[in-house]
């Protein structure tokens, strides 16, 4: 009797392999840029409510000195009174107005849209940022100053990392000397390494005219610019405790009248220029954050402008910054929330290691401090790969396994998708009642291979017995491999006309 023919699967397995390891449209893949946190939430709404009637109060009654003239002037305009001792004091009332005039909802844009960032509601987004002074050299286990080179190939790697969604300044060209040449070479290394979106920091504010004028050529044209501005300013505009740093005032204003984007930065360290508790240094920051909101719709309402209320930690032991710690991931994540409660874009520091290497401290520092920042609702998390030494020194190969890090975050972000099709019963009935009990290579786990579950590119996976086989590859050196493929492959990303005459013009210090 001649056993009855079974129709062939269509394709093959190969075939079936290729299809699940072909590239997924974005709505499909499990983590894309965007996804939505908000689930963990440190602090009641009594201690949200707490929090801001402290940095109200804190407005009235202590103020911020040293604001520039212009500044003065502006804000006094719009209701700030300035005191006798010099301190310019906020008003609730006015605190209240121009927080109904602000931004809201923003994007951030890239040179290719595809990297436009919506910071609305609880969408989270990561990326660099820091200004190291050191590259972290594996080779040598040794740190030394970072270039112009090193910053363009950091931005070439994030190019082509699926998890970091923006690229700021990540270390300071140190191989530049001249201020203005520093400020044109980190825009230039910046843009000329990512399509994504870009923040930089000028050192003096009459560097913003000539580095707009840059930014213009590599945008086509300043309306072009206006119209889709893919470089903010991150605007460190305050030195904690409550006063305003007069010289990065002055480069927000031309940076506002410019149509570029602000980062307000509030950075004090808790236990040093910010109030040991937790709770009061969320109340320092966002109380001078909530004066940069005063400060910028003065001058022009409604102005794109983040809420970067960015309090680190010390270690009380020493002094030390603490970037990695439990505390400093509460901090990020009760400044997300206040960022919700005033319904403001919002950015905070993650991600930073204590560590001097990528190493298994670095990779709890990590893994902890983003993916409370994530389950915050944080908009954008910035610092949050590559930074290590408490943002002394940044690695390269750190960037690359931090794109790992970054997708495991935003599988968790993610959450779980509970519909009637993923809580039906009936795959179970296929499965126990007249199946094979078990699910594997079941047709409704082969579907859900791609859009439920993410895989590491380097984490490794294999039995014991499988590494040994593989010859025992180790997670540095497979960094170190990507790396070096994704700098071998990258390509410059400026037209090729106009980079030759940008470095006929300007000195250009990297390759």
């Amino acid at each position: 009797m001649t056993a009855p023919s079974r129709k062939p699967r269509s394709g093959g397995r190969a075939a079936r392999v290729a299809l699940r390891n072909a590239p997924l449209a974005e709505d499909l893949r499990p983590v894309r840029a965007g996804l939505e946190g908000g689930q963990y939430k440190p602090l009641t709404d009594a201690d949200v409510l707490r929090i801001h009637n402290a940095a109200l109060d804190a407005l009235e009654q202590i103020g911020l000195s040293q604001a520039p003239p212009s500044g003065v002037e502006a804000m006094t305009k719009a209701g700030a009174i300035l005191g006798d001792d010099g301190r310019l004091r906020f008003p609730r009332a006015l605190v209240e107005d121009m927080l109904a005039k602000a931004a809201r909802n923003i994007t951030l844009h890239g040179r290719d849209p595809k990297h436009d960032l919506d910071l609305s509601g609880n969408r989270v987004h990561f990326g660099t940022a820091g200004a190291a002074v050191h590259i972290v050299d594996l080779a040598t286990n040794t740190y030394r100053d970072s270039t112009a080179q090193d910053l363009h190939d950091a931005a070439r790697i994030t190019n082509a990392l699926d998890n970091v969604h923006f690229f700021q300044r990540a270390m300071v060209a140190r191989d530049v000397t001249d201020n203005l040449e520093l400020d044109l070479n980190t825009i230039y290394a910046s843009c000329a390494g990512t399509t994504k979106h870009i923040g930089t920091s000028f050192s003096e504010p009459d560097h913003v005219a000539p580095c707009m004028e840059l930014i213009h050529r590599i945008a086509g044209d300043e309306a072009t610019y206006r119209a889709r501005p893919f470089i903010s300013n991150s605007n460190c505009f305050v030195v904690p405790p409550m006063k305003f740093a007069e010289e990065s005032c002055i480069a927000m204003e031309h940076c506002i009248r410019a149509g570029m984007p602000v980062l307000l930065l509030s950075a004090g360290q808790a236990g040093a220029t910010a109030p040991a508790p937790i709770a009061l240094a969320i109340v320092q920051a966002v109380a001078e954050c909530l004066a940069g909101v005063v400060y910028v719709n003065a001058i022009s309402p409604g102005h794109t402008a983040v809420f970067g209320t960015w309090p680190f930690v010390s270690d009380l032991r020493t002094g030390a910054m603490s970037g990695g710690s439990a505390e400093q991931a509460l901090l990020t994540a009760g400044c997300s929330q206040m960022h919700k409660f005033y319904g403001l874009p919002g950015g905070a520091a993650a991600g930073i290691s204590d560590s001097k290497l990528p190493d298994m401290q670095a990779g709890w520092e990590q893994g902890i401090t983003n993916v409370l920042a994530g389950l915050s609702g944080l908009n954008m998390a910035y610092e949050a790969v590559g930074m290590h030494a408490s943002l002394l020194g940044f690695c390269l190969e750190s960037l690359v396994l931090g794109d790992d890090i970054l997708g495991q975050v935003m599988r968790c972000v993610r959450g779980i998708d509970v519909t009637a099709d993923s809580t039906s019963i009936e795959a179970m009935k296929a499965v126990c009642l007249d199946g094979p009990g078990h699910y594997l290579g079941s047709e409704q786990t082969l579907q859900l291979m791609q859009t439920e579950y993410i895989y590491p590119t380097l984490g490794n996976r294999m039995s014991p017995k499988e590494w040994g086989e593989a010859d025992k590859p180790m997670l540095l050196d497979k960094a170190i491999e990507r790396k070096n493929d994704i700098l071998a492959k990258a390509q410059i990303q400026i037209d090729p006309t106009l980079d030759a005459a940008i470095r006929a013009d300007y000195n250009i210090y990297f390759n």
